[in-house]
């Protein structure tokens, strides 16, 4: 029997000791890969990610286990695959990306690399799989709906029929916005004032940078909590993870291990003293790059107070003054987030990209 010498061969990638170690060649590919697929399938470099912050997140073992995979032919990466999934007890559901060099797709390392996640993920006993894929706003052609009624992505896309191919659903689209950093002022500071008016003295504004206040470790822990529970799921699989004031301390020093700089602007209820809204800007190492918008988030039992306008507002403005070196900030929304969008599209963000979000159940069977 023959061997193929220019046969796929697929390789663990493991978290190295540090971005320029001997061990690093896989992992930095991982990135390289990342970043390049995701300028190719959005159309702009708002999600572009350096190594010590990919490093920083995969080197936190305690909430999360990271699983990371290559592809190669004749000594070059065709691409990688990584999959997530939290630590705790029960787990059931995991995401995963594969992500092969633009140039390279149609070479086999897209499939090779999606049976190596599934087979991974049957294995750990996973039985629900979701990924996310990144789609251009002009992209033309027919659309695939999504099934919330609420957005569209290309379906012509390599990706959508890759999905499609292998028994992926669609549950979800959602929109990527971006907001100028660079221009006037004065719609922001006008929706802060009018949303203070709105929100009356039962609510108050506070905001810091990374670490979180000790006296807010526990408030924050249940707002950031919430994310799990309270936002747009669509026709998704969102299991609700735990949170306390420890886990809010290790997210801290991982972002910090990230090379992360983090702004929040929080809404404390004075009447109970817990918090009841937030929003997160986050930058990496890089101050140039674009800032990306992580959680924000009103708890339902007090929305209709203009709280997401105050916190947004708030932070934005903030953040000119703490990072003016970057240039605009990136967010993801679910299509039917209409509030959101809404609260998005006054403060003066404007669509760049679309995601598809798809899921899949395993057969747990051998």
């Amino acid at each position: 029997m023959t061997t193929d010498p220019h046969a796929l061969t697929l390789t663990e990638i493991t978290a190295p000791e540090r971005v320029d170690g001997p061990d690093a060649r896989l992992f930095l590919e991982l990135v390289r890969i990342g970043n390049e697929m995701c300028r190719h399938d959005a159309g702009h470099d708002y999600l572009t990610q350096d190594a010590t912050e990919v490093l920083g997140f995969w080197r936190d073992t305690v909430d999360w286990t990271h699983v990371g995979v290559a592809a190669e032919r004749d000594g070059i990466v065709l691409g990688v695959a990584q999959l997530l999934f939290s630590t705790e007890d029960g787990t059931r559901t995991a995401q995963f990306d594969v992500m092969v060099d633009p140039p390279r797709w149609g070479e086999g390392a897209e499939e090779a690399l999606l049976a190596a996640v599934e087979e991974e993920a049957v294995n750990r006993g996973l039985t629900t799989l979701q990924t996310f894929t990144l789609h251009r706003p002009d992209d033309p052609g027919p659309r695939r709906e999504s099934p919330t009624g609420f957005g569209a992505i290309p379906a012509s896309d390599r990706q959508t029929v890759f999905m499609l191919e292998h028994g992926y659903r669609l549950g979800q689209v959602e929109r990527n916005s971006s907001f100028d950093l660079r221009g006037p002022l004065g719609q922001l500071e006008q929706e802060l004032a009018d949303a203070q008016v709105a929100a009356g003295a039962d609510y108050r504004l506070v905001v810091w940078t990374s670490p979180t206040p000790p006296e807010y470790l526990d408030s924050f822990a249940y707002v950031v909590s919430r994310m799990d529970t309270d936002q747009p799921q669509g026709e998704l699989v969102w299991e609700q993870h735990a949170w306390d004031a420890d886990r809010v301390r290790r997210r801290d020093e991982r972002l910090r291990a990230q090379g992360m700089t983090v702004s929040v602007a929080a809404v404390q209820h004075v009447p109970s003293g817990e918090l009841v809204a937030y929003n997160e800007l986050v930058v990496g190492s890089d101050h140039t790059g674009a800032t990306q918008q992580y959680g924000t988030l009103v708890v339902p039992e007090h929305r209709g107070h203009r709280l997401g306008r105050l916190i947004k507002a708030a932070n934005l403005l903030r953040w000119r003054e703490l990072v003016p070196e970057s240039p605009r900030v990136s967010t993801f929304n679910a299509e039917e987030n209409r509030p959101m969008l809404d609260i998005n599209e006054a403060l003066g963000f404007v669509p760049v990209s679309y995601s598809g979000a798809w899921q899949k159940e395993l057969d747990p069977t051998p």
